[in-house]
């Protein structure tokens, strides 16, 4: 059974298309026959606080001279990272606000970016070391955005997982949605049709290592 990390970053308790597809790619590979067990994020129900100094000298103190705070902070950053580490899969749900990311989400990056936990440095540069895992980036769009001219979602996402060790990044993006009626129900079944072809894939790599074994 895979262990899969689910992130719902939208603020929106109804209407989010972002956790709308995010679930119909995990329904798809259900009924492809996968099975996995779910731990889930709501940052709109459990908001991840920011880093703050406070935060950020909690994380440096030796854990023998932490206050009772302290130490609180840093388990709370502790656990983020722990579900990283312990998952197989990270599917998140991922909204463009501003032509970026929203900043509940660049809060979990900053607590789950630590040096020497899921990244290193070395001689030749930063190293990550959350490494094996597959993330499902489904992003929803108003516009129609170009990589690095308007778009600042996905260029950082694919940078800071990978930043952290998460290379096998796969974007299902579903775009246009404030641009009338008609182009965004074009942006939504282009992104169905992207999850159709996902689990299409999955399950033939899937294939393919059972034979090749």
């Amino acid at each position: 059974m895979k262990n899969v990390l689910r992130l719902t970053s939208s603020i929106f308790e109804e209407g989010s298309v972002s956790s709308m597809l995010m679930q119909e790619l995990l329904s798809a590979f259900v009924s492809a026959g996968e099975s996995f067990q779910i731990v889930e994020r709501n940052f709109r129900e459990s908001p991840v606080p920011h880093l703050d100094a406070a935060w950020l000298q909690a994380l440096m103190t030796p854990e023998a001279d932490r206050s009772d705070e302290q130490q609180a902070k840093v388990d709370y950053s502790d656990s983020l990272i722990a579900e990283v580490q312990q998952a197989d899969t990270l599917v998140i749900a991922l909204p463009m606000y501003n032509f970026s990311l929203p900043s509940m989400l660049k809060a979990w990056v900053d607590h789950i970016a630590r040096a020497g936990v899921t990244f290193k440095y070395t001689e030749s540069g930063p190293v990550g070391l959350l490494q094996d895992k597959k993330v499902y980036l489904v992003a929803a769009m108003g516009g129609v955005h170009d990589s690095a001219a308007s778009d600042f979602l996905r260029p950082y996402m694919k940078l800071i997982m990978s930043f952290v060790g998460l290379t096998d990044v796969e974007f299902i993006t579903a775009d246009g949605l404030n641009m009338g009626p008609e182009r965004r129900e074009q942006g939504i079944e282009q992104a169905r049709q992207q999850i159709a072809n996902t689990v299409v894939g999955d399950e033939s790599q899937t294939i393919h290592r059972k034979d090749a074994a």
